[in-house]
């Protein structure tokens, strides 16, 4: 019987939820639209943070820190960025709350300007780069900020889809449109090798269609997910902005023949979205799979003893695994290990963790410390698949078991993509792969591969099966094929899927 209940089968959006409540991951705030992120959830993102800071930094980035709020006259100047946000903007249009009738506290002050709560900072970052770029040698400024931003919505799912999300955004800004193209590339690479390396999740890089780009941008590079219900989830984005918002916010520099230049900039960015990806790509119906890479601990120890006499026979064995393990390395770093002593029965305590997805379970009692081994469970497992190791053995073999359980849900997840993905010559196959069955919650479509022209009609085409255009595939240099909506010769492959 499963732990999670519904089940994925059953009903997959209810499914989700379950995971995140029996994970203790976040739950739902009194702000309509926006989520309390709990102390295990927020170290899965710190483990994101952490790894994707590194990443930056190596590559130059600095951190830097802008305000939340933007007056609304800097997204006035960018018509185009502002139309794409406009409907999700929160407004602030007072400063201070006053006693009205019945004591009740009212707006009163109202501001000269409203203000923006952040939905994304390219705004206010260009006007502060206008003023700190002034010739050819102060360029590129890379920068990166970790934040939160709001945007109004109207469905919410936890982690997926608030009101107000934590994220990073990186900014640069470059003398030469080459040189930022090359930015956007290589930021959009460390998304998919990041996706795949520590979430073992596999990724589609592509180019979002016209229609699909971020307001403002003259490219953006995505990187979509295939989640078990067989949607698309895009985990992050690149953007080549040009000159756009240098234009904009009156970027110029002088260059080395001293004339005046536009600068040309970029923006790419994740959030705690990934988060939610991660417990689409690999939980089960027992409860969330974390992959060793991103899991806050990897390792739990339980020590199983019926009295204090049993206790003094266990707790010093427990302690001097958790010290030989803590010598160990997986990916660089020393194991992350727990010792969960709480007084509540063994098998309570072993289903929760399998519920918070904990890669690997230990179980020492008595009879193991007699045999001087250690009995060992690995969540990509059955729960009921458990080895029995001498000590030393399981000390040794301790990475090599985390690195091959990365592995195996990479592979897994990657199966079950290329499972799930066709390719299409004809718009008749297109829209029989995407028909709804009569009951609507069955898990059906996937990944649809065809040739389709990049157009303003591209998203009409096949918006009434509830579907969207992902992305234009990158692999497709010199080959070329027939539009299957309008029959008209293209290099455009495009990735079809219904999505988040």
């Amino acid at each position: 019987m499963a732990a999670i209940s519904p089940t994925r089968a059953e009903n997959y959006p209810l499914w989700y939820q379950e995971v995140i409540k029996q994970a203790d991951l976040a739950e739902n705030s009194p702000v309509r639209g926006c989520m309390i992120i709990k102390p295990y959830g927020y170290a899965i993102w710190e483990a994101i943070q952490q790894d994707l800071d590194r990443r930056f930094k190596a590559l130059g980035h600095q951190n830097a820190y802008f305000p939340l709020l933007i007056p609304l006259s800097y997204l006035e100047k960018e018509a185009e960025h502002v139309e794409g946000f406009a409907k999700e903007c929160a407004v602030v249009t007072h400063h201070r709350l006053e006693p009205g009738e019945d004591q009740a506290l009212v707006p009163a002050g109202p501001l000269e300007e409203p203000l923006v709560i952040r939905p994304t900072s390219e705004t206010m970052i260009g006007q502060m780069m206008s003023k700190w770029v002034q010739s050819y040698r102060d360029l590129p400024i890379k920068l990166n900020q970790w934040a939160n931003v709001m945007r109004w919505e109207m469905r919410t799912r936890m982690f997926l889809r608030t009101s107000e999300f934590l994220w990073q955004e990186g900014h640069t800004a470059h003398a030469s449109g080459e040189e930022a193209q090359q930015e956007t590339k290589t930021m959009f690479k460390v998304y998919a090798d990041f996706a795949k390396e520590r979430l073992a999740m596999p990724v589609i890089m592509g180019e979002k269609t016209v229609t699909e780009r971020f307001p403002g941008a003259e490219n953006t590079y995505t990187i979509e997910a295939m989640m078990q219900d067989k949607k698309a989830l895009q985990a992050g984005t690149s953007h080549y902005l040009g000159q756009n918002f240098s234009k904009a916010a009156d970027i110029r520099f002088l260059d080395q023949e001293g004339k005046s230049q536009l600068a040309y900039t970029t923006s790419w960015g994740v959030s705690t979205r990934l988060i939610g990806g991660l417990i689409m790509s690999h939980s089960d119906d027992d409860g969330l799979v974390l992959p060793p890479s991103i899991a806050p601990y990897q390792i739990v120890v339980m020590p199983i003893y019926r009295n204090d006499e049993e206790k003094a026979q266990v707790m010093p064995f427990c302690k001097r695994l958790e010290q030989e393990l803590q010598s160990e390395h997986f990916q660089g770093a020393p194991l992350r290990l727990h010792i969960d002593d709480r007084p509540i029965r063994g098998g309570d305590k072993n289903w929760q963790w399998i519920k918070k997805g904990v890669p690997i379970r230990i179980e020492v009692g008595p009879r193991d410390i007699a045999k001087g081994s250690v009995f060992v469970a690995q969540r990509h497992l059955d729960p009921k698949d458990k080895q029995s190791f001498l000590l030393e053995d399981f000390v040794i073999k301790a990475a090599g078991l985390l690195v091959e359980m990365q592995r195996a849900l990479y592979r897994r997840a990657k199966d079950y993509r290329e499972e799930n993905t066709i390719e299409v010559a004809n718009k008749a196959d297109f829209e029989a792969f995407f028909k709804a069955p009569k009951n609507e919650k069955t898990i059906y479509g996937g990944f649809v591969k065809c040739y389709a022209l990049d157009d303003e009609n591209l998203e009409q085409q096949v918006a009434h099966l509830k579907v969207s255009p992902r992305c234009i595939l990158l692999d497709q240099e010199g080959q070329s094929g027939t539009c299957i909506f309008s029959g008209k010769e293209t290099k455009t492959k495009i990735l079809f899927a219904r999505a988040y």
